[in-house]
């Protein structure tokens, strides 16, 4: 055991006296010693500033500081400062605050910013805000918060903003520093979990020996493939029961298929000792070359990711090219070729993955406090791996410090915890750090797209057909192993296309397993806007101009793709025109030209139009959900829903629904949500469905409890129940509204009855349920648009102006909608400009920290303007979904910026991210006279 160190410090106004050892940090020191949980740990490496305190009165990143440097120190963290700031305050009137991991740091920094300056710009607020990152809100409203709080905002905020918007309900804790993520629980007697992982991309297993990993003091186990697969069932999501895939195990047994592959399990008291364990475990690899690149692993016979499989190929669909769209193709007065290249991504949300699994085995209990979106999905994952019934696995996830789509299906490190906890009979907690996030947990895009454009004489379109290559990594996770083909689908998206045909193909290489990430369909749009802007230089017309002559209008809806998906209900021509006037375009143009004759600068003008498909009804099994909605006793409404917190304002939007439905009091309506012990089965929170399906299930069950509640009331009222109504609280005689019962009297009179007959689900309760299954499609549109400067001498792009015109139907909360947008945009711009996983020629990962994935900060983060229109969807709220087109109109919005900007020399890219070194390179190319040209796709045969 080493050897433990006394310390001495003021620890917010307290003076604390405690042992720590030499190489524990101040982080973990305030977190497992002093119970100070706000103080978060989002990357090891002193970057994302979630881990920031105030060290005698300076800030400090406390990942990067020992214990023992706090000696005699004064220490204050985020809970030191209560919940009422000045700071705080400010961050809850501006919705400043989304999943709420990186909040204390910001806290703590955004205060110690306030006092080194009573009124810092716009500029200085960015700048000093710089190396706190935030993954969810896209900075503009915390920059406005601390403005707020520097001015002397209101002490008080209004319950509503300027747009009559409730405040998020979610924030009075996080902002308090009460947060509960998972790496905050930790019940009496936990062990800590570390896996051991492969440094190969591909190789025979010969050897892994864990004798004096066993035994190391401390260490009550070390699990290899030999010791726990055996006790394995099946680890495959929900959605892909019954797949033809290559079986999945806890941990790699003959082969490992990618670097980061867990090849056995440390289970010791703390997390100290099981990283030493690792150290200690002894393994023998055979390499053999791996299959990186998708172009060239979809036709590899001899090199093969699953030599058992035969090919690499996972997954291939094509549609026909009939006669006549060959014809176009070939013959059209415009035949334009062109191709999209997108890089390897990551979700990166600032809390990573994690599970804190007991079993207990007198009662054969199993319960997982987790990291998830989706609890009931992740009991039943537990549930089959472990063997325990599902009706003895209980999931919680309290708060998620954000997902994007990572945490909706349960990882295979989440369930072989799980299951190492059955088999030990204990509780092991297992916290990822952030290089297995990066390497191990799932990668997103990596597409590859070559299309052709037929178009006429006068620039309309006439046809299309798209190639597209995606990889899949090792293997698929969760509903993106279906989703690839929609791409093909709805390519044309919201222009008029008579004519489409395409190819779908998923491969297999030795990388991280492919997993969603904010809209797995997202390269439809990101290609397709970027292929319009090249076709529109290829064919003379301004980008604006070319989506004018082929944008669908209101008076062609409903419309049918040439895929058979039908669009209705969407704006993409009133929302073009919105951002084009907004921008003023003509004006722009012409600002261009003046700066490049007169100045040499290179100015980008950028549009994207976006379609998302939400709420799609054939995606099950979250397709679907089931609310449940009791009266208290007192008379509020508790909304009981299996949707998980990840930073969507899902306790805010869904109380609104609620009392809206039953006029009720936003204040009289509680939602529970993250608990399978206590909700419904249910689709958690993902895929842009909860405003349309979880919402619909709430109005639904909503509607079952008033037909309750007026019998009941008719019967104690004496009046016949259709004459019975809810009026703000109260169920009154519309005819004589001064007989009446509230909704706590009613919830009393429910419990004074014998039996439960017409009155809910369970004796002497009020309540109801409701269900709502989704319908096909629930499309929503949007328009992006931008300008950029790009910097010819040192490839750098700076965003000047930023607009989205978005159509997502019904607004429930403008200020959340608004946030959900800003969100996206920025992982839009990263995507365009900075993010990107790379690997090695042998598949060893070269992004092991948020040093090498470049996630954009408050300085690069521009100011959005929102622009909103309301079309009602078919659906009962008129809502539609709109949490993933952000990330993917932003992307190609941007890339077209900086491809417009870049024309003006010459100069020609077609792949992301458009970093400093690409954009210097297609400079220097433009120069020499040879710009990369345009790749030259062969038709389709």
């Amino acid at each position: 055991m080493a050897e433990r160190i006394s310390v001495e410090m003021t620890l917010n106004g307290r003076r604390l006296r405690a042992d720590t050892t030499s190489r524990t940090t101040l982080a973990d020191f305030l977190r497992e010693e002093c119970g100070l949980t706000a103080t978060h740990i989002g990357c090891e490496q002193g970057v994302c500033g979630a881990c920031t305190v105030s060290m005698d009165g300076a800030t400090v990143l406390s990942c990067l500081v020992l214990a023992v440097q706090a000696d005699g120190a004064e220490i204050r963290t985020a809970e030191g400062l209560g919940g009422g700031s000045p700071l705080a305050e400010a961050l809850h009137a501006e919705h400043g605050i989304q999943c709420g991991y990186c909040t204390p740091g910001i806290l703590m920094r955004g205060t110690e910013l306030l006092g080194e300056q009573a009124a810092p710009s716009e500029q200085e607020i960015r700048s000093g805000l710089c190396g706190n990152l935030c993954r969810c809100t896209g900075y503009a409203t915390i920059v406005k918060a601390v403005a707020r709080a520097s001015s002397a905002g209101p002490a008080s905020p209004p319950a509503q903003d300027e747009t009559g918007a409730p405040r998020r309900r979610e924030d009075e804790h996080l902002l308090a520093g009460r947060g509960e993520f998972v790496n905050d629980v930790s019940p009496p007697g936990t062990l800590h979990a570390a896996f051991l992982r492969s440094a190969v991309a591909s190789g025979r297993i010969a050897r892994v020996e864990a004798g004096a990993a066993r035994a190391l003091d401390g260490v009550v186990a070390v699990f290899t493939a030999d010791d726990l697969n055996q006790h394995a069932g099946s680890m495959v999501p929900t959605p892909l029961l019954g797949t033809d895939e290559p079986p999945l195990r806890p941990l790699a047994g003959d082969r490992v298929h990618y670097a980061g592959e867990p090849l056995a399990l440390v289970v010791a008291r703390d997390r100290y000792v099981a990283d030493d364990a690792l150290e200690l475990i002894e393994v023998e690899i055979e390499p053999q070359p791996p299959i990186l690149e998708p172009e060239t692993a979809v036709d590899d016979t001899a090199g093969l990711v699953y030599p058992e499989a035969g090919s690499n190929l996972c997954q291939e669909l094509a549609s026909p090219v009939r006669p006549k769209l060959r014809r176009a193709l070939e013959d059209s007065p415009h035949v334009v070729r062109v191709t999209s290249r997108q890089q390897r991504q990551t979700n990166a949300p600032l809390e990573p993955r994690g599970v804190v699994a007991s079993y207990d085995p007198d009662t054969g209990e199993l319960v997982a406090s987790m990291s998830t979106q989706n609890p009931h999905e992740a009991k039943l994952a537990i549930s089959r791996v472990t063997g325990v019934a599902a009706e003895r696995v209980r999931v919680t996830a309290r708060d998620v410090g954000g997902s994007f789509g990572l945490k909706v299906w349960t990882g295979r490190d989440e369930l072989t915890v799980a299951l190492a906890a059955r088999v030990l009979g204990r509780t092991l907690k297992w916290i990822e750090t952030r290089q297995e996030n990066l390497t191990a947990s799932g990668h997103a895009r990596m597409d590859i797209g070559a299309a052709t454009f037929a178009l006429d004489q006068d620039g309309h379109f006439l046809g299309t057909y798209l190639d597209h290559l995606e990889d899949t990594g090792a293997y698929p996770t969760g509903v993106v192993g279906k989703a690839g083909p929609f791409v093909g689908m709805m390519f044309t998206g919201p222009y008029r296309v008579p004519l489409h045909a395409f190819r779908f193909r998923s491969v297999r290489t030795n990388t991280c397993p492919r997993g969603a990430y904010r809209g797995p369909w997202a390269f439809a749009t990101v290609a397709r806007e970027q292929m319009v802007d090249e076709v529109a230089r290829a064919v003379g017309l301004d980008p604006l101009e070319l989506r004018r002559r082929n944008m669908l209008t209101a008076d062609e809806l409903p419309y049918t793709m040439p895929t058979r998906l039908v669009l209705d209900h969407v704006t993409p021509a009133e929302t073009l025109e919105q951002v084009a006037r907004w921008l003023d375009h003509p004006g722009l143009r012409r600002r261009q030209r003046t700066l490049l004759e007169e100045e040499g600068r290179l100015i980008g003008i950028g549009l994207a139009m976006g379609l998302e498909p939400s709420s799609i009804g054939t995606m099950e099994p979250i397709d679907r959900d089931t609310a449940r909605l009791r009266v208290e006793q007192d008379g509020t409404v508790t909304a009981f829903l299996a949707t998980g917190a990840g930073g969507q304002g899902v306790e805010t939007t869904m109380a609104q629904v609620v009392a809206a439905e039953l006029d009720l009091d936003l204040g009289d309506v509680r939602v529970v949500q993250g608990d399978t012990g206590a909700t419904p089965y249910g689709r958690g929170t993902g895929a842009s469905g909860t405003a349309v399906i979880t919402g619909s299930a709430c109005r639904a069950a909503a509607a079952e409890l008033l037909v309750t509640a007026k019998q009941l009331a008719s019967e104690l009222l004496d009046v016949p129940a259709g004459r019975v109504e809810s009026r703000r609280g109260v169920l009154v005689d519309r005819l004589n509204p001064g007989v009446a019962l509230s909704w706590a009297q009613l919830a009393k009179a429910a419990t004074a009855q014998e039996t439960a007959e017409g009155l809910g689900a369970a004796p002497g309760v009020l309540e109801a349920f409701g269900h709502y299954k989704a319908p096909m499609m629930t499309w929503s549109n949007a328009c992006h648009g931008c300008v950029v400067e790009v910097d010819r001498d040192l490839g750098r792009v700076r965003i000047e102006r930023y607009v989205v015109a978005e159509d997502c139907g019904k607004i429930i909360n403008a200020k959340v909608v608004e946030g959900q947008i800003a969100g996206g945009v920025l992982q839009g711009i990263g995507g365009a400009l900075s993010e990107e996983v790379r690997y090695d020629a042998q598949g060893r990962p070269l992004t092991l920290g948020l040093a090498e994935y470049v996630l954009p900060t408050a300085t690069e983060a521009p100011p959005i303007d929102f622009l909103h229109i309301e079309t009602p969807s078919p659906t009962p709220g008129g809502h539609k979904g709109m949490g993933q087109g952000g990330a993917a109109g932003a992307l190609a919005c941007v890339f077209n910026a900086v491809a417009d900007a870049l024309a003006l020399v010459g100069a020609r890219v077609d792949r992301t991210p458009l970093d400093p070194e690409r954009i210097l390179t297609a400079l220097a190319e433009a120069r020499s006279g040879s710009p990369r040209p345009a790749a030259r796709p062969p038709s389709p045969s």
